[in-house]
């Protein structure tokens, strides 16, 4: 922001920020600027690419937009009115032209000057103006404050504060954003004549002219060795020391390609911002030739119209390196610096290659010659570092010396200051001058120990240290505000307490470093060189150039004068010239491990096969097999060759020249395969493994046990089960879990047959494949299962083509793609080769097809999830889910009753003491290669190790076999670490009874050298007659495992398998086998190792294993479960460091608390001293290496013996746990000296791992955090840094915090896969299906993920099941007659059969069972009678768990893409607008009239008339009786509904198969907001206000009457149409909320009913198709239930009785029956038996039934009773619902109505004591039924005349119950029915003058007898209108 310029020095002044952003948030109408603190504290350094135009001074391109994006177009403010804008003139209309100014004198105010300003639309002159020389640069480009301040020379008007205004000012017109940079082009100054002329450029740092020298010296960099990968070098093009620039090969797409040197623990690759170069033109292999562009280093000026943060986020940042900030440089460090992702860029090779990094030559004739014979004479390959300045051309042998722009780099990227320091402070922030930076780094080589190479990180640190500490001040000033907390939140800058590797006197003090000129700097290096007498040389003597510094160089080199000098550094300064440097390291170690870290791992091991294969390293192994005077290695094994009846072995010289062909890197599969002669045993002494079978011969310590899942496992897989639902639930619509109804799934592995086997092993052993369905479990096999897991080579294409074509055809089953060791390939397809195996993730993963398919969802599981964490990651930080901590403060939090271990607590025990130390390195190892390094320079240090190593192994296994004489001293040829570990693995074997030994692992990355160690131990080990005692095994990944066959059988006896043909194939297999793993390849691919592991050698592992991700991946082979009980009490000091890539490492984000103080691990678990018990043992069988995990069962769990000869778990331990991996629990005795097995004792101890030199000295050291400062390295070779100012990752992250660090401050190269994952005017370009499970390696996330599998899968299946009541009917008489009136098959009820069928009053329907029966002559109660339930019971009701059928109603939860539409929710649909009108209408009973409200969606407008459009509502239209239409239900919906707006099942949508109807929803009007909210799309009818607190009863009364009303309306309007009024359609539909499915039962061929799904559009059509339908009042369907009807109803079609539910009914029939607007309970009983007592037909359409959802949330049944002086419900039993009348009573804030209706439910067996369990003397209840309770029997008789009621004739009754007695009821009536004698009265009435009103009209106390206690009220105050009761006796 502001009026910034690339590359020039800037301040970082808080007012500047603060100005910019208020200016920027006036000028911008398309962005909301950043908050200024956010651009202070969060802001990255983010350049961005330019679009790569030449640049000159009168063309700059500073827009700041992508290349491949258009300039954003500038507008000027319009001048205002009256303004003068004629170019040339000012605003005021004065004349600013030079022609015209040159003679006139001019006012320049004190501290300005004049300023030539180059105006677009006049370029030949200069227009005149007065500007701050504050603001502008000096003559070397520096001390130029940002911003603006000047005056316009024309009008004299001053105080121009910003460049933008006064270019208006001025009429510049510019067509771009304005800058002073760009436009203020020349001083101008007066001649001898006083004439005002153009004077000398003004020096913009990057856009003067000087610039231009870089064009002719590009001739270096002309041509690039086709050896050289895409990222190729920095390319330095600018001399002065502010000007660095870097060119980036810009990439096809747009995105600038990094093209920098490799580092060998760096990056590397950063491009560094550049400032203006001239356009580069190259071809490159394999890419399409470019032109270069320069990247920006600095933020967009002043921000445009439409820039946003998002869009100046770069594709490659600026060149910076990693800075592990660590007091502890002075280890022993590798180097960190030279390897880069995984290229090699600077060859040793012709000079076009060794000069790769592009930067300008110097001037024709400054060469430098290489001396002939240099690697001869030196015995190294010197490494020249460029540095400041041109590097002279090299010429003669240039392929002797190496050229690194490592030091370069450095350089430049900490000469970038980030946005953050813009503008900041009274003083300017500069950057480290030139001086300064040549300084330090001669202070850091001077400090380097003589065997310590140099890490360009720590230089890095050291530069950013010093800056900081020079600009404390001002850094402090903007950190104060921050709280710890948001410090760590938004990775503050942090400030170490010393320089890492740099003494503390060597700091220099703010002032010194602005104080350093150049003449200085030649004295105070070689002060500081003097201290190191000849380390370091400082090379300063008054050279010509570089070149004669260099050319001295070599020529003392030749001399032998530099023999013992590590580092020359050749300062170059001269007067007027900028100065110049560049360091030549001639140390023979430095340059070793230098020229080895230029190479990628991969490139390596192609060097170390050419070497191999070109007989180069037969001297060195010649040289190892001398034993000097102790004899030679070949003769003394063949003189302890085992003598036996076989045939002889191969003879000396045949063996040693089979040994010395290291051409085949085969691994040799006869060696010891049973059929070799040379490895069998003699027959006459049994083998191990007839020993171990004998019943005597076997271990009692040896013990397997089955355990379920770990708890942890269980937790993971629950957090990423959550966060599918996350992703579901969201508004997003991305993951429809709902339309899903099985899970299957592929797992994605690398390419290495022993990690597919053992995923294999572990689905197969995990019963996640049953749990899903796929197989039976009693006949799956193993090889069934590898159906499901792929290796991701060139099959892995088809493999994912079909499920990709599998996946389209299902769209409802939902495809999880596992994708294990996520880390292992993220290579761009399209920087691969078509042939290879790479990139083929980024093929099939990232495809379009998987991308889009929405049934698909990506899990990417690893161990070190660092590089898909960066800024243009696919993955959302909200999708990711780390392994939690499992202890906290020693709290196991899950009980899982193990402890991981790992790197951190392998670190902890080197600092535990007294102890030896579980990891270390062998000092007299690194002795012998260090000496062999130096005796063969050409040989790589890896063949050279691996030799050495492999030469150990052999002299300790003849020294400890006893073989060879103790007089030829084996020991002294042997380090005392390899000696241990091969006497302990040859002793273990014979401790044990069962031959129980452990696993030695050897790690040798190379193929071809692990082929031929191989081939080397296997011959000692048959000289010397070993065969029997232990297994060598090669671990290629390309091969199965191969094993010999006695030890085949031995593993077999000890697993009690009986398969003859079973074979080991998994590493988890070897359990307690004793056996020597080579594990080869480039990197562990995910290979799990037995808890047997004893011993993990990594000491052929070098440094060009920096990168964290391979750091940390070599170091998982080690980390373990322990058994938590086992383990002693310790107190481990002040915590240890946190290396793991999660949980262990860095906290987690379920347990944010510190914990590394708990995770450390004393050895001192065995009494014997490590030294002297041979016995440390591996943990957990089962830590997998990333890929799979301790928790899946190793073979020695899964073997349980077995009936059947195959490998496969009994069936009842599979049962056990068929629910998921877990990880097999041995269970040793407590780990004692006294157990005989080894194996057991070793059991719950972790593997010793022995590393080089090099590695233990990184990793054991910390940075100034607490952090091992491998944490800092860079986090994989395929990202790159953002800046080199970014902070220290810091101890107290949590690891959502480490991911944002990474996520803020990596990039992807150009060839990583997610490169591309950046489209225009998108930053968080997250694939929605896409999760990461990361968590430390062998920790358990095999077992988590597929236990997550199978509860996914379990929980689809819970989403399509739904909880349906399943309850038989009720009530039915065993005398039920046996008679059919309909036939099964008939279609249609008969109206004239229906009305000759008796009319069934009982109640059948199972929510009933709690409420009184009604009276019918001819049924019989069951003796037991009906249980009272609790008020709540229906919550407990049976219910059924039903799979959704395709017709199923929704509720709001569901979402799938063809109910968008319909539910209005879809983003891609504008919001559903819905108008709201009002209906009134006019009804006798309410006595007034009643408003409605309807709420109308525009689209459902069609189904309504209105006066005009958009006018009053005038009715809703219905269809004709004779309408008809396939794909219409003719009869309105209506759904009472309350507290449900979000569980109510209104998406009718599937329910009605697509049909269009009309369904409105009929809500309270408090509710309508909420249920407008859920339902857009939907009508709602809005009840009266005086209607919230009624009951279903008042709804479906008013439907009813609105109903009718619109009948009669639609009469009219068709009336006046000129149709047929009787013809409009007359019915209507009453639906429950919770109607969720609908059956119908045909009849088969058998005529047995069968019943299936049906949608609602099935049985409404066809009920609406009825011929008679008009002839019915009320139809109905019943209730679902799994065992149909009962008894030989089954058989009846049609019935007539009681309809609940689900109702279709006629309005115009039933236009005199009203619903009981006053109900609250059984209104659907009561309003039934009124419509028949009135002669209405009632018929049941038995074939079809309703499933009813259990819905416990809301609906009419729930209303609370509570007081009225408190909210809160509180517990008032029934009788407390009455009270007399005037009494003090506790008044409730319920209902009266409710009240009366609960107190009769609860006490009538008070009221009515004659009644109770009398069904033959019922209460007779007269024109209402009211629910009395189930022990009392009501008759319903009507007062209506004409009415149809059941015969009461000679029937006595037990009471009378009068409800609201109207003119109808008649003291003649009531005298037709006789009682019993104590018979009860009840007369009900709204109020007390009634009351005594309806007992004297109706005569009532001549037969009765009333006291006057006998009358009560409902406890309603009188506001709330109570309702008045009267109780007598019949006298």
């Amino acid at each position: 922001m502001g009026n910034s310029y690339a590359g020039q020095l800037r301040t970082t002044r808080f007012e500047e920020v603060l100005h910019n952003s208020i200016e920027a948030s006036l000028r911008s109408n398309t962005v909301v600027p950043r908050p200024v603190f956010s651009q202070l504290y969060l802001e990255t350094e983010q350049p961005l690419a330019h679009d790569g135009r030449t640049e000159n001074d009168d063309e700059d391109d500073e827009d700041g937009s992508e290349s491949n994006s258009p300039p954003i177009p500038y507008q000027m403010k319009p001048p205002s009115e009256g303004c003068c804008t004629t170019d040339g003139f000012c605003q005021a209309g004065r004349d600013l032209r030079l022609s015209s100014l040159a003679s006139d004198p001019l006012d320049v105010p004190s501290g300005f000057m004049l300023v030539g300003v180059k105006s677009p639309s006049h370029p030949e002159s200069l227009l005149v103006c007065a500007v701050d020389r504050r603001f502008l640069p000096d003559e070397r480009g520096h001390n130029a404050l940002l911003g603006f301040s000047g005056n316009c020379i024309g009008c004299g008007e001053k105080g121009f504060r910003y460049f933008t205004e006064f270019s208006n000012h001025i009429n510049l017109k510019l067509s771009t954003q304005p800058k002073k940079q760009k436009h203020l082009k020349y001083h101008l100054h007066r001649n001898n004549q006083g004439v005002l002329v153009k004077g000398a450029p003004i020096c913009w740092r990057g856009h003067d002219g000087r610039m231009r020298q870089m064009g002719s010296s590009l001739s270096e960099g002309h041509a690039i060795s086709a050896e050289q990968p895409p990222n190729m070098a920095l390319k330095n093009s600018s001399h002065t020391p502010g000007s660095y620039t870097a060119e980036s090969i810009v990439d096809p797409i747009g995105l600038p390609q990094i093209t920098d040197a490799p580092h060998s623990l760096t990056n590397g690759n950063h491009a560094v911002p550049s400032i203006a170069h001239p356009p580069l033109h190259q071809s490159r292999p394999g890419r399409p030739s470019a032109t270069g562009s320069h990247a920006n280093a600095g933020p967009p000026k002043k921000r445009h119209k439409g820039w946003s943060p998002e869009s100046s986020t770069n594709s490659l940042t600026e060149s910076t390196l990693k800075t592990p900030p660590s007091s502890s440089a002075l280890s022993t460090l590798s180097v960190s610096s030279v390897i880069t992702n995984g290229v090699r860029t600077e060859t040793a090779a012709p000079l076009s290659s060794s000069q790769g990094s592009l930067t300008p030559l110097s001037p024709a004739g400054l060469s430098v010659t290489i001396p002939d014979e240099l690697l001869h004479t030196c015995r190294l390959k010197p490494v020249i570092f460029k540095g400041h300045g041109p590097l002279p051309q090299l010429t003669g042998n240039v392929s002797e010396v190496l050229v690194s722009s490592l030091l370069q780099s450095c350089y430049l990227s900490s000469q970038t200051l980030p946005r953050v320091y813009q503008h900041y402070g009274p003083s300017p922030i500069q950057p480290l001058s030139t001086e300064m930076q040549i300084l330090l780094t001669v202070y850091y080589l001077v400090q380097l120990g003589l065997d310590q190479v140099p890490l360009i990180e720590d230089l890095e640190q050291i530069f950013m240290r010093s800056w900081r500490e020079s600009h404390l001040s001002e850094i402090r000033q903007y950190q104060q505000p921050q709280t710890p907390a948001t410090q760590g939140r938004h990775y503050g800058i942090e400030t170490p307490s010393t320089l890492p590797g740099l003494p503390q006197h060597f700091s220099l003090p703010p002032q010194s470093q602005q104080s350093l000129t150049p003449s200085q700097l030649p004295w105070l290096a070689q002060l500081a060189a003097s201290s190191c007498g000849e380390g370091v040389v400082v090379l300063e003597e008054k050279f010509g150039s570089l070149a004669q510094g260099l050319q001295q160089t070599f020529s003392r080199l030749m001399e032998g004068r530099l023999e013992n000098t590590n580092y020359v550094v050749i300062i170059f300064t001269a007067p007027g010239q900028e100065t110049q440097s560049c360091v030549v390291v001639t140390g023979k170690h430095q340059c070793r491990a230098l020229a080895e870290s230029m190479y990628s791992p991969n490139e390596g091991l192609k060097e170390i096969n050419h070497q191999l294969s070109t007989g180069v390293a037969q001297e060195l192994i010649h040289y190892c097999n001398s034993l000097g005077q102790d004899g030679d290695l070949d003769s003394l094994l063949d003189s302890a060759t085992v003598d036996s009846n076989e045939p002889s072995p191969l003879s000396s010289s045949q063996e040693s020249a089979e040994e010395r062909s290291l051409k085949t890197t085969h691994s040799p599969k006869d060696t010891n395969s049973s059929n070799d002669p040379h490895t069998q045993c003699s027959k006459d002494s049994p083998s191990p493994k007839e020993r171990a079978s004998s019943p005597k011969d076997t271990c009692s310590e040896y013990s397997i046990e089955w355990r379920e899942v770990r708890p942890i496992q269980l937790a993971v897989a629950r957090k990423l089960l959550s966060h599918v639902c996350a992703i579901a639930d969201s508004s997003t619509q991305n993951l429809d879990l709902g339309s899903f109804d099985r899970v299957s799934f592929l797992i994605l592995v690398p390419p290495s047959e022993v990690t597919f086997q053992q995923t294999v092993l572990h689905l197969w052993s995990s019963g996640v494949l049953q749990e899903l369905g796929g197989l039976d479990q009693e006949c799956l096999s193993q090889r069934e299962a590898e159906r499901y897991v792929v290796k991701m080579d060139q099959n892995a294409q088809a493999r994912i083509d079909s499920l990709i074509q599998e996946a389209q055809s299902n769209s409802s089953t939902l495809y999880i793609l596992v994708h294990d060791h996520a880390h292992w390939d993220i290579n761009s397809a399209s920087h691969s080769s078509s042939d290879s195996d790479s990139a083929l993730v980024d093929q099939l993963l990232n495809s379009r097809e998987v991308r889009d398919a929405p049934n698909i969802l990506i899990l990417h599981v690893t161990s070190f999830p660092f590089a898909l964490q960066t800024q243009y990651t696919r993955i959302s930080p909200y999708n990711e889910i780390h392994w939690p901590s499992a202890f906290s403060n020693d709290v196991d939090l899950y009980h899982e009753k193990t402890r991981y271990y790992g790197v951190s607590e392998l670190l902890e025990s080197t600092r535990s003491g007294s102890n030896l130390p579980l990891l270390r390195y062998d000092s007299s190892f690194e002795s012998m290669a260090s000496a062999l390094e130096e005796r063969f320079p050409k040989l790589h240090s890896a063949v050279i190790r691996t030799t050495v190593l492999i030469q150990h192994y052999c002299v300790a296994l003849m020294a400890a076999s006893s073989r060879i004489s103790s007089s030829h001293n084996l020991h002294k040829h042997t380090s005392v670490e390899t000696l241990e570990i091969v006497q302990s693995l040859l002793t273990a074997a014979q401790q044990c009874p069962a031959h129980h030994g452990h696993m030695v692992l050897l790690r040798i990355p190379s193929l071809a050298l692990a082929a031929w160690a191989h081939r080397r131990l296997s011959r000692v080990r048959r000289q010397l007659g070993l065969e029997e005692s232990f297994e060598i095994i090669v671990g290629n990944p390309n091969q199965a495992l191969n094993i010999g066959q006695s030890f085949t059988d031995q593993i077999k006896t000890w697993l009690k398998i009986q398969d003859a043909h079973w074979v080991p194939q998994t590493y988890l297999e070897l359990e307690s086998l004793p056996c020597i793993l080579i594990l080869s390849g480039a990197e562990p691919l995910g290979e799990s190792l037995p808890r047997s592991l004893k011993y993990c050698d990594l000491r052929v592992i070098s440094c060009s294993y920096l990168q964290r991700t391979t750091l940390e991946q070599e170091l998982g082979l080690a980390a373990y479960l322990v058994r938590a009980e086992s383990r002693p009490p310790h107190n481990p000091g002040p915590g240890s460091d946190l290396l793991e890539s999660d949980a262990e490492k860095l906290s987690s984000t379920d347990n944010e608390e510190e914990e590394g103080q708990e995770n450390g691990y004393s050895p001192k678990t065995c009494s014997q001293q490590l030294q002297s018990c041979p016995d440390r043992g591996a943990l957990d069988p089962f830590p997998a290496q990333s890929t799979t995990s301790p928790n899946h069962q190793s073979l020695s769990q899964m073997q349980i013996p077995h009936p059947k000869p195959q490998p496969l778990p009994n069936t009842r331990s599979r049962r056990q746990h068929s629910k998921s991996t877990s990880s097999g629990s041995l269970s040793p005795r407590a780990s004692s000296p006294h157990l005989s097995c080894s194996w057991a004792r070793g059991v719950s101890r972790p593997p010793s791992v022995l590393l080089s030199r090099a590695l233990y000295d990184i990793i054991t050291a910390s940075d100034s955090s607490g952090l091992p400062r491998c944490t800092s390295f860079l986090p994989h070779m395929s990202v790159a840094w953002a800046s080199s100012f970014r902070p220290l990752l810091s101890k107290m992250m949590t690891c959502t915090e480490q991911s944002l660090y990474y996520r803020q401050w990596t990039v992807p190269h150009s060839y990583h896969m997610d490169s591309r994952n950046r489209t225009e005017g998108r930053s968080d370009n997250f694939h929605p299906r896409r999760l990461l499970l990361s968590g430390p390696p062998q920790v358990g996330k095999t077992g988590a993920y597929l236990h997550f599998l199978g509860i996914l899968s379990r929980m689809l299946i819970r989403l399509m099941e739904v909880d349906i009541y399943d309850e038989e009917d009720i009530n039915y008489s065993t005398q039920a007659e046996g008679v059919l009136y309909h036939p099964p098959n008939a279609s249609w009820p008969n109206p004239d059969i229906v009305r000759t069928m008796p009319f069934d009053y009982t109640i059948h329907d199972p929510k009933y069972d709690d409420i009184s029966s009604v009276y019918s002559a001819g049924y019989k109660p069951s003796a037991e009678g009906n249980h009272v339930r609790q008020e709540d019971v229906y919550l407990h009701r049976r219910t059924s768990r039903i799979k959704l059928s395709k017709y199923a109603a929704y509720n709001t939860y569901h979402h799938c893409e063809q109910c968008h539409q319909y539910l209005g929710f879809n983003p891609r649909y504008q919001m559903y607008e819905s108008t709201l009108h009002a209906f009134t209408f006019t009804h006798l009973l309410l006595g007034e009239e009643i408003q409605l409200y309807f709420i109308i969606p525009k689209s459902k407008e069609h189904y309504f008339s209105f006066s005009q459009p958009g006018g009053q509502l005038e009715s809703m239209r219905l269809p004709l009786t004779s309408d008809w239409s396939p794909d219409c239900i003719k009869s309105p919906i209506f759904t009472p509904t309350t507290g449900r707006h979000e569980h109510g099942l209104f998406n009718l949508y599937h329910a009605m198969d697509g049909a269009s109807h009309l369904h409105i929803l009929v809500v309270k009007e408090y509710e309508m907001a909420v249920y407008k909210k859920y339902w857009p799309n939907h009508i709602m009818l809005v009840l009266p206000t005086v209607f919230n607190g009624t009951g279903i009863g008042a709804a479906h009364f008013l439907i009813k009457e609105l109903s009718y009303h619109n009948l009669e309306l639609e009469r009219s309007r068709r009336l006046e149409g000129g149709g047929p009024a009787g013809d409009v359609w007359p019915f209507i539909i009453l639906a429950d909320d919770s109607c969720v499915m609908w059956n119908a039962v045909d009849l088969d061929a058998r005529n047995v009913p069968v019943e299936h799904a049906v949608s609602l559009k099935h049985i409404l059509q066809h009920m609406e198709a009825c011929p008679d339908l008009a002839h019915y009042g009320l139809c109905g369907i019943r209730k679902w239930s799994s065992r149909g009807l009962t008894g030989n109803k089954q058989r009846e079609p049609f019935s007539r009785g009681h309809l609940h539910d689900f109702l279709l009914l006629n309005v115009d029939r039933s236009q005199n029956v009203q619903y009981d607007q006053n109900r609250f309970t059984c209104h659907d009983v009561d309003f039934t038996l009124r419509l028949h007592s009135a002669g209405l037909l009632i018929c049941r359409f038995n074939s079809f039934s309703v499933m009813k959802k259990q819905i416990a949330i809301g609906g009419y049944r729930t209303f609370i009773i509570k007081t009225k002086t408190t909210d809160v419900p509180t517990s008032v039993g029934p009788s407390q619902y009455i009270c007399a009348p005037d009494s003090k009573h506790l008044f409730l804030a319920t209902p009266a109505q409710l009240l009366l209706e609960k107190y009769l439910q609860y006490t009538s067996q008070k009221l009515f004591p004659l009644s109770t369990k009398n069904y033959t003397h019922p209460v007779l209840s007269v024109d209402c039924y009211l629910n009395l309770g189930p022990e009392v029997t009501v008759c319903f008789v009507s007062s209506r005349p004409h009415s149809v009621n059941i015969s009461t004739t000679g029937l006595l009754f037990s009471g009378l119950l009068l409800c609201f007695a109207d003119s109808f009821v008649t003291p003649v009536f009531l005298k037709k029915f006789t009682f019993l004698k104590g018979a009860t009265l009840c007369v009900i009435s709204a109020d007390r003058s009634s009351l005594r009103q309806t007992v004297g009209r109706l005569e009532l106390e001549e037969e009765w007898r009333f006291r006057l206690s006998d009358e009560f009220q409902t406890a309603n105050a009188k506001e709330d209108r109570p309702l008045f009761f009267l109780t007598g006796k019949h006298i």
